[in-house]
């Protein structure tokens, strides 16, 4: 599997997987998608087998009043390499973009249905923060998971 930043020649093959993972209205519009990945304070990452889309994740990043704080737009894996490390791999490397960036906070929202994501974002250290009624649309609630990003340490033994 190969990770590595988005170019903009990537963009229907990433678009086409969005149109897979997601059905209108749960979907970014090609206009919204194109905006989070060419904004100059984020970061999008690929993977990719066999010149294949596997997946991507988006993270964004902006000054708070008392610090950098970062927010995962989406991570989407393509059905079929769901369940082999994509997400985690992805996430670990928005996680650093975010860290790079100056980010001391990062949080997101997922559906509250929503079991592979949730156990994915426990995983690596997320909690659930929150829950926002009707976030997204036909009145589907939010939870709110975040983490602190120095609470990350290496482990030396």
């Amino acid at each position: 599997m190969l990770y590595r930043p988005y170019i903009s020649q990537d963009f229907e093959r990433l678009y086409a997987l969005e149109e897979l993972c997601f059905e209108p209205p749960f979907r970014f519009s090609r206009r919204m998608m194109r905006r989070l990945v060419s904004r100059a304070n984020a970061a999008t990452w690929m993977a990719e087998e066999d010149e294949q889309m596997a997946g991507f994740a988006i993270v964004e990043w902006n000054r708070e009043p008392d610090e950098m704080t970062a927010y995962i737009q989406t991570i989407e894996v393509a059905p079929e390499r769901r369940g082999c490390g994509v997400g985690h791999e992805l996430l670990g490397r928005i996680e650093s973009s975010a860290r790079l960036a100056g980010a001391r906070r990062i949080w997101l929202h997922v559906e509250v249905s929503n079991a592979g994501a949730i156990r994915l974002y426990e995983a690596h250290g997320y909690r659930c923060e929150d829950r926002q009624e009707n976030y997204y649309p036909r009145g589907r609630s939010a939870l709110i998971y975040g983490k602190r990003l120095e609470d990350e340490t290496v482990n030396s033994s």
